[in-house]
């Protein structure tokens, strides 16, 4: 049974601990260059760690870019270097607008780093393209905390026993919204080519690169030919932004509130403290059910998503472009982004589980941006089913429940708590309660820093003799 919740937070606890195991450090990843999904890179890298071959290794670049592997293996300090080039070089290129089709909008435009790399406004979704005037049909994610996240899966089995298999969780991984990449060079690859985002072309971005301030240090970082070809630079330039987005103080720092609390070194308020049990209880938010809260068996920080793939039936957002054609649906995996599974009706309307962490810092929510603001999210699932008519639009007194998703798909709609109601029946959260949970989802925010404890002035007389 896809999204069974049964013994939710010991099984799902498993499965993140599993899954860290899967983490591959920045130097692996760089001597598995080669590799084109997260599964070969973890192979290749488990060789490269027994034969001392990383990142430092990189410094011929084949035609194909792709970093040719010498004979001989790095020394540890090669490795760091290799790596602390090629950070280097791929945080340039994060922010360089050069890369665009109009010259104007970087990586950062949309993953900003004072918004959690995440959108910097409250627009649904981002303005690009070559006039920057084109809409797409998705929000921006958050690009931070993706590290475990595992290749898509159809059937992704979990158990508290690791021998047992019989707990099918269903479609799994992969990032973008629709799961449909594995890896984040790949990922980048999507938007520095979208017509509707940065517009480029591998030519145009080989070009820029060429011309750029940093060309010089790019070069250093991935061998003197590559600029041979404009494939060999741009495959370079995807994989020096997967090294950077790698960057575990930028991009998986685990430096929130709740981290301190996980650790001993906060405390939480009655609020965030009753909004953490609602978030947990089952019967309530249930929000753990996908959004784990708790670490892992290994000890590791918890995810805050379970990485599968869901559909909420969110509202249709009708000041999205594409959505003035009524026919359009946005499906998420089954299309028309994600083309691989289309025409498989039980994935029609499901959408990757996002990380809750940082969430507070978003101003736009879900995979087409209807909401803007945490209470109205919280709110939405605790009232979907008891109160629709907030939500949906109402024609002649009749609510038109789902309205963005075809009334055939509508047996993929999740249906557990707090989505196991009707109109009449009382919310799983009344507004206080809702609060309390966005007060909790606020302690997820990294950059916290403890109060320091205050000094009593006899105490100071005393240290300072």
């Amino acid at each position: 049974m896809w999204r069974d919740v049964a013994g939710l937070q010991t099984r799902r606890a498993w499965r993140a601990g599993w899954l860290g195991a899967l983490g591959v450090s920045v130097s692996m990843m760089l001597a598995a260059c080669d590799a084109g999904s997260a599964q070969s890179d973890a192979a290749h890298a488990a060789a490269a760690a027994q034969q001392s071959m990383s990142g430092a290794q990189m410094q011929k670049v084949s035609a194909d870019g792709v970093a040719a592997m010498p004979a001989g293996g790095q020394t540890r300090a090669q490795v760091y270097e290799s790596v602390k080039r090629m950070t280097a070089v791929g945080k340039q290129l994060f922010f360089d607008p050069s890369l665009s089709g109009s010259g104007k909008l970087a990586c950062a435009s949309c993953h900003s780093p004072q918004h959690a790399f995440g959108p910097p406004n409250a627009l649904s979704v981002q303005l690009g393209g070559q006039d920057m005037r084109q809409q797409g049909m998705r929000a921006a994610p958050d690009i931070k905390y993706l590290q475990k996240v595992p290749s898509f899966t159809e059937h992704y089995h979990d158990s508290d026993d690791e021998g047992d298999e019989s707990v099918d969780a269903g479609p799994t991984g992969g990032l973008m919204w629709d799961g449909r990449v594995n890896s984040a060079h790949d990922q980048a690859r999507m938007p520095l080519t979208s017509s509707f985002e940065m517009g480029g072309t591998p030519q145009k971005v080989a070009a820029a690169v060429k011309a750029a301030p940093y060309a010089n240090q790019f070069r250093d970082a991935f061998g003197e030919h590559v600029f041979d070809s404009d494939d060999a630079t741009f495959k370079a330039v995807l994989r020096a932004l997967e090294v950077f987005e790698e960057t575990p103080e930028l991009f998986y720092p685990y430096t929130s509130k709740y981290d301190a609390f996980l650790a001993g070194k906060a405390q939480l308020t009655k609020a965030e403290l009753h909004g953490l049990q609602l978030f947990n209880d089952e019967t309530k938010g249930n929000c753990a059910s996908c959004h784990i809260s708790q670490r892992a068996l290994d000890g590791s920080a918890p995810a805050f998503s379970d990485f599968g793939l869901i559909a909420l039936g969110v509202p249709r957002n009708r000041t999205l472009a594409v959505n003035h054609d009524p026919h359009f649906y946005d499906l998420g995996a089954c299309g028309p982004e994600r083309t691989d599974l289309k025409g498989q009706d039980e994935y029609c309307g499901i959408f990757r589980t996002p990380t809750l962490r940082n969430v507070a810092l978003r101003k736009t929510f879900f995979h087409n941006g209807i909401y803007h603001s945490l209470e109205e999210v919280v709110r939405f699932y605790a009232e979907r089913d008891t109160n629709p008519d907030k939500f949906y639009p109402v024609v002649k007194g009749k609510v038109q429940k789902f309205d963005d998703l075809p009334k055939k798909y509508w047996a993929n709609l999740n249906t557990d708590p707090p989505f196991d109601r009707k109109p009449g029946d009382k919310p799983a959260l009344d507004e206080s309660e809702i609060k309390d949970v966005v007060a909790f989802l606020k302690t997820l925010t990294d950059g916290y820093q403890p109060e320091a404890p205050q000094q009593h002035a006899d105490a100071h007389v005393v240290s300072s003799k």
